[in-house]
């Protein structure tokens, strides 16, 4: 497995300043994390995959490879009917919001060439014009797409809840209200003492949750 540039300097700083990171980066084994390749696929897959099981989403998706003759592009999505979509098992919503993502790579108003050189934020506010796609995902694509070292994803649900079982006793960070899942400005406060590598904390964190390596 060929993992992130980053990650070797990320694993020994996040082990040196975090009992709690370097015990779930030692029990890690050897899996890191495996990027995605193709942008506008990426993000494709993150609005079929948006509100259904990972099992159905394969399924949609499959349809939807079979409909584009076995290679989901831009120019050809941005060319079909919305009936046409909806024929693979996408809702109308979701057939709309692929459609405005694949005219924006199109005419050139997401240009991933471009993301290379912009910040995180830069990054984010370009992504989220596109119709289906909010924070969230902009933010996944940064981690799992793009290798952004420093995301921290407050709105991920996998992540506060890890956060909440594994720093339940640091007397560093005791929380005053406890509870399964930490709140958003618990997981901020914490968020401070793991940059610049939060991406890779993520990781280990959702890993910490399900021992299949998360990809996205």
């Amino acid at each position: 497995m060929h993992a992130p540039a980053h990650w070797k300097d990320a694993q020994e700083a996040l082990s040196a300043c975090c009992p709690v990171m370097r015990r779930l980066i030692d029990a890690s084994g050897q899996a890191v994390l495996q990027p995605r390749g193709d942008p506008y696929q990426t993000l494709a897959r993150s609005i079929v995959g948006q509100q259904i099981s990972v099992k159905a989403a394969a399924s949609v998706w499959a349809r939807f490879e079979a409909r584009c003759k076995g290679k989901v592009e831009p120019l050809k999505v941005s060319r079909m009917r919305i009936s046409s979509l909806r024929e693979c098992g996408l809702s109308v919503r979701k057939a709309e919001y692929l459609k405005d993502l694949s005219t924006r790579f199109v005419d050139g108003s997401l240009d991933p060439q471009h993301w290379i050189e912009h910040d995180d934020e830069a990054v984010i506010a370009n992504l989220i014009q596109v119709r289906g796609i909010g924070r969230w995902t902009a933010e996944m694509f940064l981690i799992f797409n793009l290798l952004r070292p420093d995301v921290w994803p407050l709105d991920d649900i996998g992540l506060l809840r890890a956060i909440g079982i594994h720093w339940s006793d640091d007397p560093e960070h005791a929380w005053k209200h406890r509870s399964v899942k930490a709140s958003r400005a618990e997981a901020a406060q914490l968020g401070e003492r793991l940059r610049p590598w939060r991406s890779v904390a993520t990781w280990y964190l959702w890993r910490s949750l399900d021992p299949l390596p998360v990809s996205y």
